[in-house]
């Protein structure tokens, strides 16, 4: 007798299996069953297909293939129908434990323990009721070495042939080949679908694509900006989505960083332009072969800037201070009116608070989450305001910026955009911003495309703008336009009820940011204030109210003479105006005191003031961005 079946008697007996013992002392059914079949689930569809090709080979002979578990467990069995009666007859049936503890000696059993393919054949077997049978068995191993498993192949002990047992070791290096292979297919697949999350989980649009512009990848994002899906996405070259690819592949075979290019796209109604960042991937001998392309929308982007930049609306309604009628009328007026996506014509004297109106109306607005885009149409050279307004491609004009630059209609798409002192636009612009509000249609200046943008205007002026239509210089068409809904602001002058209220409120609101202490205002004082004629409006006010806090007096209010659009201060004011930079050390802080003071003088004309100083009125312009003086 073989040693390892000697020894595998000898362990029977000591588990107390006798002879006449017929059936497995453990036998599960049911859920115990269905449990150890689904834990063992790969296993069993891995070793089918070899079953049923081992039994296919002694077909007719009577012969049956048993699968087991680890723990010798069957879990599947096949065979001739003759052989499996008499099989289970003896209840070698899934669930049965063929172990030798449950058993006795068979090849199965012998196989778990001694780890070795092996032969049992008639009374080799512990109990008589195998002994007309010789089975031959052989483990299976896992993935990482360890036993998952049997296969044996049983029949009557006249027709085994001394190859069976080479049979089954055959078929056990293919089943155990096959989890190999799907383990690492799992792998794969896990990993493909990692990376798959992973790509749709970034809230950008990535496309993998060959040189020849042939599209390999895309994730979940490019298909919805796209609007497609991935079949039909990738039916066509990624030239026939994007502009400028042979560009990216040149950049990216030279080495050269291709990052955050604004790329116009095609096919989109909604949209002309992405950001575009590429990255090369090389294949043989480092030859460029793909390139992985990053879209980003340039909305969002531009919504992010502008949030992190601050180009949000402050003010709201509540925040304007006034009681008198011609105040409360034009509140309710433009709370009424902030919903429509008319356009606004806000006129009023200089200084009496059309951006903080303008502020207030996209705030009451279902736009107050998006853009408030501001642009002084005065403070800008007659040179820029189309690329500032329209935005411009690369190459458009010398010194354009690489990739383009989406101009204030662009990055408003969706919100507000305030055209502040519309009156000194020139006439060749007036006549593109008509065609805007006409058709909602923007062209970049150097582009023949054009773009959808969802804007609301608001536009404010110190001029009369019928006048300057008579004048010629102003579009008639563009005057109506812009005068759907007009709202004048009353001067100060008009409503001398708010101006105690306005001085309480500026009391506090300037002594906390300079760090002063509120001042008490005498009645005699309050009466001075209150019948002043304030050409220079709640701006003046302000700034009256500031000088007193800093020089803990009460200011003598300015006097203005004009004559022929020359502005003369009186010696008086200009003794007064030098007393008042006494101990000034630095040359700038003198600059920026006396660019306030005249321009407090001309009641914020910034031309008068700009005239005055002997500067142009766009230097005058920066120069109050230098020093944060409002206008």
């Amino acid at each position: 007798m073989n040693e390892r079946i000697a020894k595998s008697r000898t362990r029977s007996m000591s588990y107390g299996i006798e002879e006449h013992l017929v059936f497995s002392r453990k036998i599960v059914d049911g859920a115990g069953l269905s449990d150890r079949i689904l834990k063992n689930r790969d296993l069993i569809v891995a070793a089918e297909p070899f079953m049923n090709q081992l039994y296919g080979f002694v077909r007719g002979s009577e012969f049956f293939a048993i699968l087991t578990d680890a723990e010798g467990c069957i879990l599947s069995i096949i065979g001739d129908d003759e052989i499996l009666k008499a099989a289970d007859e003896l209840k070698m049936i899934p669930g049965a434990f063929m172990d030798e503890a449950h058993i006795g000696t068979n090849a199965m059993g012998v196989a778990l323990v001694e780890q070795v393919p092996i032969q049992v054949s008639g009374r080799e077997h512990s109990i008589s009721a195998y002994y007309r049978w010789t089975c031959s068995a052989a483990v299976i191993r896992g993935e990482n070495g360890g036993i998952i498993g049997t296969l044996d192949l049983t029949g009557y002990i006249d027709n085994v042939h001394p190859h069976t047992l080479g049979m089954v070791v055959a078929a056990v290096n293919a089943i155990e080949n096959t989890m190999k292979l799907t383990a690492k297919t799992h792998v794969i697949r896990e990993n493909a679908q990692f990376i798959e999350s992973l790509l749709d989980s970034i809230q950008a649009s990535i496309i993998s694509c060959d040189i020849s512009g042939g599209i390999k990848t895309v994730n979940k994002q490019a298909l919805q900006l796209f609007k497609t899906s991935e079949k039909q996405f990738k039916l066509k070259p990624v030239m026939r989505y994007l502009d400028r690819f042979e560009e990216i592949v040149e950049a990216c075979r030279s080495g050269l960083e291709f990052q955050n290019e604004e790329i116009a796209v095609f096919g989109l109604s909604n949209m002309a332009y992405v950001s575009v960042s590429a990255y090369p991937i090389a294949g043989v001998d480092d030859q460029l072969e793909a390139v992985i392309l990053v879209l980003r929308d340039v909305k969002k982007m531009h919504k992010m800037a502008n949030e992190i930049m601050g180009r949000r609306a402050i003010y709201t309604f509540d925040q304007i201070i006034g009681k008198s009628r011609q105040i409360k009328e034009v509140i309710e007026f433009g709370e009424e009116v902030s919903d429509s996506k008319s356009t606004v014509l806000l006129t009023g004297e200089s200084g009496t608070g059309k951006e903080i109106f303008a502020h207030a109306i996209h705030n009451n607005s279902n736009r107050r989450n998006k853009n408030f885009i501001v642009l002084n149409c005065a403070s800008i050279p007659r040179s820029l305001i189309e690329s500032e307004l329209f935005g411009y491609e690369e190459g458009s004009f010398t010194g354009a910026k690489r990739g383009g630059n989406p101009g204030k209609f662009e990055i408003a798409d969706g919100g507000t955009i305030f055209l502040d002192e519309i009156g000194e636009m020139p006439l060749d612009m007036q006549t593109r911003l008509l065609r805007v509000i006409q058709e909602g249609m923007v062209s970049r200046v150097g582009s023949n495309s054009q773009f959808p943008v969802d804007i609301r205007i608001i536009a404010a002026t110190n001029k009369d703008l019928y006048e300057e239509v008579n004048k010629g210089n102003f579009r008639l068409d563009l005057y109506y336009r812009l005068k759907v809904l007009p709202i004048h602001l009353p001067p100060l002058r008009e409503r001398p009820e708010d101006i105690p209220l306005l001085v309480e409120h500026f009391n506090q609101k300037v002594s906390g940011s300079i760090n002063k202490n509120v001042m008490e205002i005498p009645e005699h004082y309050m009466a001075k204030l209150a019948s002043y004629d304030w050409p220079g409006n709640v701006r003046e006010l302000e700034n009256i109210i500031e000088l007193m806090l800093n020089t803990r007096r009460m200011p003598e209010l300015g006097k203005v003479k004009t004559r022929e659009n020359e502005v003369e201060i009186t010696t008086n004011e200009t003794s007064k105006a030098s007393n008042a930079y006494t101990g000034v050390k630095k040359l700038e802080d003198l600059e920026a005191m006396h660019i306030k003071h005249i321009l407090e003088e001309t009641a914020f004309n910034v031309s008068s003031a700009a005239k005055f100083l002997g500067i142009g009125r766009n230097t005058l312009y920066r120069k109050m961005d230098q020093y944060g003086i409002r206008v």
